[in-house]
């Protein structure tokens, strides 16, 4: 399941899109005005559908101006059929165009693609169904509410999450996450791994394995 932003200036297309995505098990946040989608939370969608021709901000100037800030695929939603138009659009940092009218099989095909392959560094947010880190704000939230970590803690965690199923020795989190000089020991990195988990638990959220007798690994 995804979270997906769609703009578009007209609320059936938006009723319509989010009717067919959440088929598919995604959460659709659906907005008209796209002049306020750059004060959003956008750490918070895993995929933005993004209209072009929109009164009071064109779709070409908001990926502009959130591109920068998002990791994740945007997909326009274009009635534009011009080759140039399409190029435009991809220049600026989007990863793919559907055509209006759009087909409801079409359209769930390549979200659902543009989700599996994404392989673009991230920079901005890491998120792993119900819980999502904010690399900028080096804070993690299960669903959407933060969880209320040390900087240590946070740290093992991001560390954890970037190489999500690799088993990490508690030398190798030591020295990755606190520097080589670090006078933390291994029964440290214990503590600060196991504290770390009990306050995930409490919210809800289960993503450090141990794997006996190595370390341990983000398991999301």
């Amino acid at each position: 399941m995804a979270r997906i932003l769609a703009i578009d200036d007209e609320q059936a297309i938006l009723d319509a899109l989010a009717r067919v995505l959440k088929r598919d098990g995604h959460e659709v946040v659906c907005t008209t005005k796209a002049a306020g989608v750059p004060d959003m939370d956008l750490a918070r969608f895993d995929l933005i559908l993004c209209d072009v021709m929109m009164p009071d901000l064109d779709g070409f100037d908001l990926v502009r101006c959130i591109r920068p800030r998002f990791d994740g695929p945007i997909v326009f939603l274009t009635a534009k059929v011009a080759e140039e138009d399409a190029v435009a659009g991809l220049g600026l940092g989007a990863d793919d165009y559907v055509r209006k009218p759009f087909g409801a099989a079409e359209l769930r095909a390549k979200i659902c693609a543009h989700l599996r392959r994404d392989q673009r560094e991230c920079t901005h947010v890491l998120s792993f169904g119900n819980v999502r880190l904010n690399l900028g704000a080096k804070e993690i939230a299960v669903e959407d509410v933060p969880v209320a970590l040390t900087p240590t803690e946070y740290e093992l965690c991001e560390l954890l999450a970037r190489r999500r199923g690799q088993v990490l020795s508690r030398e190798q989190i030591r020295e990755a996450a606190l520097g080589w000089d670090s006078d933390s020991d291994d029964a440290a990195i214990s503590m600060h791994v196991s504290r770390a988990r009990k306050k995930l638990a409490q919210a809800g959220a289960d993503p450090i394995a141990t794997v006996w007798g190595v370390g341990y690994k983000w398991q999301l």
